[in-house]
C-alpha cells in the first residue's frame, strides 16, 4: 500500500485513499479500535439547529475566506473584563460563538460550552486522554490534545475538532452543540501517516457537508511526516478523502488559520518547507488548490524554493486569507508577501505581485482592500490595489504580533505576554488594552455583538467593548 501510495504521489500529487474506522488504539490506552460512529439524519432533514445569526462566530475568522471581519461591530473606548474560566488545559484554538455558547477546545482534550454573558459552565465533554510531551519525539505542547479550531456545521448543529489521543491517534468527533453529546467519532489517521510525528494545528474548516483537516508536523521537525489534508463527511460515514504533498518529506500544513475555502469549495492552503533543496518543485514551500474532493488542480511557489526550503524560510507559516476580485494574499517566514489569482495561481515565480513585508506567523485579517498581517517584528497593514498592487502602512509596535481580526474600524489582536489590544485600524494607533493571561503565540481574539473572547494557557478570557 505504501509503495503504491508513493508511486501515486510521484505520478499525480494526489490521491484519494478509501479508509474507514482505522484499527487505531483508543483514548482510554487500550488496544480496541477507534469506531466510527455516523450518525443519521430523518429523511429530509436539513437542519437539527437555528440558523447561524450575525453574532455567531462558527470558524477561525469566522469565515472560510479567514478574513475575522464584522462589518457593523462597535469600536471601543475601553476594554473591561467582563469574567473568566479555568479549564482543564491551554487554550490554543480560537473559540466559538454559537448564539449564546462559546466553544473551548483545550490540549486536555475537552470542549467545553460557556454562557457567553457569564462564563458558566453549561457543558463540558472530555473525548480522550492528551499525548504527554514525554512520549513524543519532539514538540513544544504539553500535553498534547486539541489544538486546531473547531468548525461547527449548523445543518447537523455539531462542533466538530479533531483530539490527539493516547496511543497515539488522531479522532475526529462530531459533539452536539446544545448538549455536549458526541455523535460522531471516528480516526482520521491514514496509512500514508504515521500518527507520532503529524500535528493538527490548522484550523478545521467546513464546506459542502464535508470537514477538512490539514497536518503538520511537531515542533523541531522530527520524523517522517508529510504535509496531508484529510475530509470526512460530518454525518461520519463513507471513506475519508486525502491530499499528500509530494515530497519525501516535511511539506507540513501548520498554519493556524488552516485551509480557506472558496464558494464553490476549492481548498486552498499554504505548505512549508519540504526536504527537497534541488530537481523538480516537488509542491513545498507553496500555496496549493485542491478540488472538494482534494485533488491537485493548481499551485503556486516562490521563484527561491529551493533556497526557501534549504534555509526554513517557508510560506507554511501564515495561511492563505481570500480577497474580492479572485485574489489570494500569502506570507511566511521569507518576508515577502505575494499576491496570487485564485483561478491561476502560475506555477513557480507565478504570482501577480510580490513585495517584502515581513516574516508573517498565523492567520491575517482584512477589512475592504486593507490587510492586517501578523508579522513578527509587528502587526502590519498592507494595502491591497489598485489592481495588483501592494503598499505597506502603519506597523504596530514589536510586541504586538499576535494574528488579529477586525470589528468595525478596529483591530484586535494580541502581543506574547497575553495583552489584548484594539488599533484604529487607519492608523494603528492604540484605543483601548487588556491584561488577558498568557496565551500560546498563535492566539486570535473572537468577536461577538460587544464581547471579545480570548483563549490562553489556563483557560478563556471574556472582555466586554465599552
Amino acid at each position: 500500500m505504501i509503495k503504491e501510495l508513493t508511486r501515486c504521489l510521484q505520478l499525480l500529487g494526489v490521491c484519494t485513499l478509501l479508509l474507514v474506522g482505522c484499527n487505531v488504539p483508543s483514548s482510554q490506552g487500550s488496544n480496541s479500535p477507534v469506531r466510527t460512529t455516523p450518525i443519521t439524519l430523518p429523511p429530509g432533514t436539513t437542519s437539527t439547529a437555528s440558523p447561524v445569526s450575525s453574532i455567531d462566530w462558527t470558524t477561525y475568522h469566522r469565515n472560510n475566506a479567514r478574513t475575522g471581519l464584522v462589518e457593523n461591530a462597535p469600536d471601543p473606548h475601553q476594554l473591561t473584563r467582563a469574567w473568566s474560566m479555568q479549564l482543564d488545559g491551554a487554550v490554543y484554538a480560537e473559540p466559538l460563538v454559537i448564539g449564546r455558547r462559546v466553544i473551548v477546545a483545550t490540549e486536555g482534550d475537552s470542549l467545553y460550552a460557556l454562557d457567553a454573558h457569564t462564563g458558566k459552565v453549561q457543558w463540558h465533554t472530555n473525548v480522550g486522554s492528551p499525548v504527554p510531551l514525554s512520549t513524543l519525539p519532539c514538540g513544544n505542547i504539553d500535553p498534547l490534545g486539541i489544538t486546531g479550531t473547531p468548525v461547527y456545521d449548523p445543518t447537523t448543529g455539531l462542533v466538530f475538532a479533531v483530539a490527539e489521543i493516547e496511543g497515539p491517534a488522531h479522532i475526529l468527533v462530531g459533539v452536539a452543540v446544545d448538549t455536549g453529546k458526541v455523535r460522531v467519532r471516528r480516526s482520521v489517521d491514514i496509512s500514508a501517516m504515521e500518527p507520532r510525528v503529524h500535528q493538527q494545528r490548522a484550523a478545521l474548516a467546513l464546506s459542502h457537508n464535508m470537514v477538512y483537516i490539514a497536518y503538520g508536523g511537531l515542533l523541531g521537525d522530527c520524523g517522517n511526516y508529510h504535509g496531508t489534508v484529510i475530509a470526512s463527511r460530518t454525518d461520519g460515514s463513507g471513506p475519508l478523502l486525502s491530499y499528500q504533498v509530494p515530497t519525501p518529506r516535511e511539506g507540513g500544513i501548520w498554519a493556524a488559520s488552516g485551509p480557506a475555502v472558496d464558494d464553490a469549495g476549492h481548498i486552498y492552503v499554504a505548505v512549508g518547507n519540504g526536504e527537497t533543496t534541488r530537481g523538480d518543485w516537488d509542491h513545498s514551500d507553496s500555496v496549493l488548490r485542491l478540488s472538494p474532493a482534494l485533488h491537485l488542480e493548481d499551485g503556486f511557489a516562490p521563484p527561491q524554493w529551493q533556497q526557501d526550503n534549504a534555509s526554513d524560510a517557508d510560506l507554511g507559516s501564515m495561511g492563505p486569507i481570500l480577497l474580492p476580485g479572485g485574489l489570494i494574499f500569502a506570507d511566511g517566514k521569507s518576508g515577502l508577501g505575494y499576491l496570487l489569482h485564485a483561478d491561476a495561481l502560475g506555477g513557480v515565480g507565478g504570482q501577480a505581485q510580490v513585495k517584502p513585508i515581513c516574516s508573517a506567523f498565523g492567520g491575517a485579517a482584512a477589512l475592504g482592500s486593507q490587510l492586517f498581517v501578523p508579522c513578527a517584528d509587528g502587526l502590519r497593514q498592507v494595502v491591497v490595489g489598485p489592481g495588483t498592487n501592494l503598499s505597506l502602512g502603519w506597523r504596530a509596535p514589536a510586541p504586538i504580533t499576535g494574528s488579529p481580526i477586525v470589528g468595525g474600524s478596529t483591530v484586535y489582536s494580541l502581543n506574547p505576554a497575553g495583552t489584548l489590544y484594539a488599533l484604529n485600524a487607519a492608523s494603528g494607533t492604540v484605543r483601548a488594552t487588556l491584561s488577558v493571561g498568557t496565551t500560546s503565540r498563535f492566539a486570535t481574539p473572537t468577536l461577538s455583538g460587544n464581547q471579545v473572547f480570548v483563549g490562553t494557557l489556563t483557560g478563556v478570557v471574556a472582555a466586554t467593548i465599552a
